[in-house]
């Protein structure tokens, strides 16, 4: 961490609006400088790069693969020439045999993966196959029966398990991952002292404002990345009526994504002001940790209780998932996701203000890890034009 901050504007002792307006440009300019700082890190650092690259790669094959496995042709050896047709109109790949002696002898070699020929009554016909017939070629032989759906929009219970670890994987890792390098940051900053000549440089909570704010910019793209990802591949595979129910999910969980980001990245920060060595942060930073993995773990193994998804969409640490979950499965009113926003928003205001004043309280303290109490009371670390 070497990078040096250009002294940032003091407030005047002329109360005018000059000078406020002085302070207000040097505390937003100092936090830009920061953030700046804290994404160009990031964008070097290749365990970002490779991490993000991994999400995509996931986001991209959990939505293709399944799609082109089971979408794959079956090889199907014909005699009798009037079943082609139908064979060749239904997408299957025909192979023409000349008896059913080589029919059979394509499907033992593993050539074909069925056989078509002829049966023992006039006009009839049978398949010939190793272990199991295709079910492609079994469905495009068979007359269909008149068919009604009776919830042609219902989601089958397999997307129905993993969406909601979708949802919680990408709020959880990401909170996780960037929350762990905010506290790193704020620790080896410590740890070298720099901080000592950042604080001469900018105000404290600028330094905050700026990690959480660069932190939560590279964030939010790459889950926006990952989200479009996602909706670019369903649409390639034609999902039918899956798209449009992910669609208002997916544009809820974004802004709850940041609101939430910004919640517990000010914890982080806090975490990492509060002790002096790298290996002291996983033990500070338990209190986090369980803040972050309870609700992931709670949403997941309750997505199907209706009661606990309602109270999980409303606790600021579990909305982020839960919410846009229940709007995913139709069951949150109009104005549910607004409410929950709402509560989420004024919750990370009020830990911001909070963690603003521990954060002030413990930067400069380097004589070992400090308590939040002794950091809350601490007030000699509060610049004076704050």
């Amino acid at each position: 961490m070497t990078t040096t901050f250009a002294p940032a504007t003091r407030r005047s002792a002329d109360p005018s609006s000059d000078g406020r307006q002085a302070a207000r440009t040097s505390f937003w300019a100092a936090t830009r400088l920061v953030a700046e700082r804290e994404i160009t890190v990031r964008l070097r650092d290749k365990t970002f790069l490779f991490s993000t690259a991994f999400f995509l790669l996931i986001a991209l094959g959990s939505t293709i693969l399944p799609a082109v496995l089971s979408g794959k042709a079956s090889t199907v050896a014909v005699v009798a020439p009037a079943a082609a047709a139908p064979l060749q109109q239904a997408g299957l790949e025909v192979v023409s045999a000349p008896d059913v002696g080589r029919a059979e002898h394509l499907v033992r070699e593993g050539e074909v993966d069925a056989a078509v020929v002829p049966a023992d009554v006039p006009g009839g016909i049978r398949i010939l196959a190793l272990d199991k017939a295709p079910d492609d070629l079994v469905t495009a032989l068979s007359t269909a029966p008149p068919i009604e759906l009776l919830d042609p929009d219902a989601v089958s219970p397999v997307l129905a398990v993993l969406i909601p670890i979708f949802f919680g994987a990408v709020f959880f890792f990401a909170s996780f991952s960037f929350g762990v390098q905010i506290a790193q940051s704020v620790t080896e900053e410590k740890q070298t002292r720099i901080v000592e000549i950042l604080v001469a440089a900018v105000p404290v909570r600028a330094l905050l404002a700026g990690k959480v704010i660069g932190n939560g910019a590279l964030a939010l793209a790459q889950v926006a990345a990952i989200a479009l990802v996602s909706v670019l591949s369903l649409r390639l595979v034609d999902t039918g009526p899956l798209l449009g129910l992910l669609g208002p999910a997916i544009g809820w969980f974004i802004p709850f994504f940041v609101v939430g980001f910004v919640l517990l990245a000010s914890l982080w920060a806090v975490t990492g002001a509060l002790v002096t060595r790298q290996e002291d942060i996983s033990g500070a930073s338990a209190p986090v940790q369980v803040l972050v993995m309870l609700p992931f773990f709670a949403v997941v193994f309750l997505n199907d209780n209706p009661l606990a998804m309602t109270v999980l969409s409303y606790v600021p640490f579990s909305a982020p998932t839960a919410m846009p979950l229940r709007l995913f499965a139709g069951e949150a009113a109009g104005w549910e996701p607004i409410l929950a926003l709402l509560l989420l928003l004024g919750t990370a205001v009020l830990f911001l203000v909070l963690a603003a004043r521990l954060y002030e309280g413990a930067l400069l303290r380097t004589n070992g890890r400090t308590s939040l109490l002794t950091a809350w009371r601490d007030r000699r670390n509060r610049p004076a034009e704050l």
